[in-house]
């Protein structure tokens, strides 16, 4: 067996002791048949974002056979229904192998797969957010020789009783302990849920946020991913927001991954780290340690794209009430070395070359490891009202375009977005006037991905009624002058924040 898969909890990779990207379908068969698996499900995300399913019962090895080979047909009107006519509306959904987990839910054994979907001529399904993402991280390798890795970071509000002991700081909660957490549990659970159907996670901990209100308790958690190929990154997120929300509801506890859920208090982000790979090897950062000329070009592509960017990442009005100053979440439109007032932040990577395990603990001999794989850089814009796979694909489109500028422009551009200070504070005003603003509702943001909609959809990236339907999406709020109105009527936020709560 391979040593990364010795310890891994997904149950089918444990079991077949090979890598998911090498699964066949006898692997899968035989699986089956050893694990006494009774029910298959099919599982993808539609236009709303969220996981949809196929249930199947096994009825016989053939008939197994037949739905792991042929997949079926499903209404893409009901699923897509910006993009598919009820006249035309049949897709395929065919199960991707390598998706393969056990339902940590459900009684009846039951092996579940993402799929992709096809269309009558039996061509991928090009409004499909998963297809739109594969052509995108296929024109990145193309343009550039280099992969475009990804992980993201889900921020959330759990709900539930307050107990009035040991009462939390509002506002407090970062890294914050039992019993001062009370649901910290909860989050252990759900990251031992997510790891069984292949996430990769890199820890949980709980977030700032916590107040208690009409007698309940509001604590905001985080649970942060591993790197991966972005198809991966994607169906981790997805699939985690899916294992949360059904564990809250069995714990009979309320979860929201909304982006703002009440004035004053922190909002939840979906923050994307980014890095660049070639050969296998992390080229995010250089020889020297510091930034490679790579990364501050893809960097300087986000910079460019950023306002546009907002469409796919900020799909609701909620989401423009967390964009706002002092809520360490970004407003301009910048980049910085561990800023967190920065829309694009490059966090410590492990580069000073020192041995910090050594000098933690002197009885261990000091030794000289690579860790230059570790070094991202994060886009802070996004949250959980996006469509994952166009949001991932959205950042890499600006990634590449950052990588075929002219070299001196991309550097030139990165070199002006970028900011050592906190810019939300009143000494460095001047500063903040010289650059620009991220949109403030989403007709904004559509106006924005409107102007430069011919980039995303160049080498076939994003359909153009893809676009078509995205910004028809974001119009239909007609939110231009939701912040005058708030002013007027407060509660009309609450209402909002009502409305979408369980988005994403």
């Amino acid at each position: 067996m391979r040593k990364d898969l010795e310890l891994c909890p997904n149950e089918v990779v444990a079991w077949l002791k090979k890598s998911p990207r090498h699964f066949t379908k006898e692997d899968i068969i035989s699986f089956v048949k050893e694990k006494e698996i009774q029910m298959v499900d099919f599982m993808y995300p539609a236009e709303d974002g969220r996981v949809k399913t196929l249930n199947f019962s096994i009825n016989s090895l053939e008939y197994l056979e037949t739905i792991l080979s042929e997949g079926e047909r499903v209404d893409g009107s009901s699923l897509f229904p910006s993009f598919v006519e009820a006249g035309r509306s049949d897709l395929y959904v065919i199960p991707r192998y390598s998706t393969a987990f056990v339902d940590p839910f459900c009684d009846i054994p039951t092996l579940c797969f993402m799929c992709s979907f096809f269309d009558g001529e039996a061509n991928p399904f090009e409004c499909s957010p998963f297809a739109t993402l594969t052509r995108a991280a296929e024109a990145f390798r193309r343009s550039t020789g280099l992969e475009f890795e990804a992980m993201g970071e889900l921020e959330y509000y759990v709900i539930t009783e307050a107990e009035g002991l040991f009462p939390a700081g509002d506002q407090r909660g970062y890294h914050e302990s039992e019993p001062f957490a009370k649901l910290n549990d909860f989050r252990r659970e759900c990251m031992h849920h997510v790891a069984k159907t292949g996430g990769q996670i890199k820890y949980g901990h709980s977030e700032v946020g916590n107040f208690t209100l009409d007698g309940k308790i509001y604590e905001q958690n985080e649970i942060e991913f591993l790197p991966n190929p972005l198809d991966t990154a994607a169906d981790q997120l997805l699939l985690a927001k899916w294992v949360i929300r059904n564990l809250a509801y069995k714990r009979g506890l309320d979860v929201s991954f909304a982006p703002k859920i009440t004035v004053g208090k922190a909002g939840s982000g979906m923050h994307i780290h980014m890095r660049l790979m070639k050969d296998g090897r992390n080229v995010t950062l250089g020889a020297d340690g510091k930034l490679s000329d790579y990364a501050l070009r893809a960097i300087a592509g986000l910079m460019k794209m950023a306002p546009s960017i907002t469409a796919f990442g900020n799909k609701n009005p909620t989401s423009y009430f967390r964009l706002v100053p002092h809520q360490e979440a970004p407003t301009n439109v910048c980049w910085g070395d561990c800023n967190r007032s920065a829309l694009v932040r490059v966090p410590l990577g492990w580069s000073t070359g020192r041995d910090m395990c050594h000098l933690a603990n002197p009885a261990v001999p000091s030794s000289k490891r690579d860790t230059t794989h570790k070094q991202t850089f994060e886009m802070r814009s996004p949250d959980c009202s996006a469509d994952i796979y166009q949001l991932m694909a959205g950042l890499c489109v600006a990634a590449r375009i950052g990588l075929e500028m002219r070299e001196e422009e991309a550097l030139a551009i990165a070199r002006d977005k970028y900011v050592d200070i906190d810019i939300h504070k009143a000494e460095n005003a001047g500063r903040l006037e010289t650059l620009d603003y991220l949109p403030a509702s989403c007709r904004k943001s559509a106006d924005c991905l409107e102007k430069v909609r011919a980039i995303y959809e160049a080498k076939g990236v994003f359909p153009p009624r893809m676009i078509d339907g995205i910004i028809k999406a974001l119009r239909s709020y007609g939110d231009d002058d939701l912040r005058q109105r708030l002013a007027v009527d407060p509660t009309l936020m609450q209402a909002l924040v009502r409305e979408y709560f369980y988005c994403g």
